[in-house]
């Protein structure tokens, strides 16, 4: 998201005729989630140096999506594509360590769904690394987190084939026609696709689109909403939808930057 960020759209109804559609939205559906308690932000720098969500049920289930694509799977470089899986997930395991100084320590688990080449330690060292760099939400002295490999948690991140995708975020009324993420309750579910191949609308490397995911989703967990650009030239906020264009501002997946200066904007309703 070096050229654009995590998009959202909202479900609001119970409908499946009115379920959010990614082609509206980019690569992130979400659904509706409840606020969580964080101070005010802090105002964003004069200096000028980003999923859907659902609720994690709906009133009615919405038809199967069609199948991703014609063939079983694609390829890219040593990593395939299968274009569903089982629907099983292995869950990383934890040491318990924390990460960030704050009181309100946040505990998540990653699970990866089974079957792919993706290994559910390998997805969390890098969540975790997203998580603990100072740019991250740690250093707002209020939160820190804590990876769990099992017993109660805030939430969880899921790496799953683009088939299981549908499945799971059009269970919420989230069509992602196998292409992009969603979010759904305590859940941030992340297409396989999207994490090998990144997003066409992300010119960068695949680590800043992954870590645009992470901080933007985690960061309505921890009760921020959306925000959009503080003025020309400056950093796009984490929590601007900048795949629906950055006006102005220059892409970037980290809510502050490496001088600790929250990297905010105006909020959008």
């Amino acid at each position: 998201m070096l050229a654009s960020g995590a998009a959202v759209a909202y479900w609001q109804g119970g409908r499946a005729d009115d379920r959010a559609v990614a082609d509206d939205a980019g690569d992130m559906l979400e659904a509706p989630t409840a606020e969580a308690d964080v101070p005010p932000a802090p105002e964003p720098s004069a200096d000028p140096s980003e999923s859907p969500s659902a609720s994690s049920s709906s009133s009615s289930s919405p038809p199967p999506s069609p199948a991703p694509s014609d063939s079983p799977s694609a390829t890219t470089g040593t990593i395939d594509i299968p274009a569903t899986g089982p629907g099983t997930f292995t869950t990383a395991q934890a040491d318990g360590s924390v990460v960030g100084t704050g009181s309100r320590v946040r505990r998540y688990k990653v699970m990866v769904e089974g079957g792919i080449d993706v290994s559910a330690s390998a997805a969390a060292a890098e969540i975790s690394a997203v998580l603990a760099d100072r740019r991250g939400w740690t250093h707002d002295g209020v939160n820190s987190f804590q990876l769990v490999g099992s017993g109660s948690y805030d939430f969880v991140v899921k790496i799953a084939t683009p088939g299981t995708v549908d499945r799971i975020c059009g269970a919420a009324g989230l069509l992602t026609r196998g292409e992009v993420n969603c979010s759904v309750g305590t859940d941030v579910v992340v297409n396989l696709k999207r994490w090998v191949l990144g997003s066409p609308e992300f010119d960068g490397p695949i680590g800043e689109y992954r870590a645009l995911i992470v901080n933007h989703e985690v960061g309505h967990r921890i009760g921020h909403g959306h925000e959009g650009c503080p003025g020309p030239g400056r950093p796009a906020p984490a929590m601007m939808q900048q795949i629906k264009g950055l006006d102005g501002c220059v892409a970037n997946a980290w809510p502050y930057d490496r001088d600790g200066r929250y990297l905010g904007g105006p909020a959008v309703p």
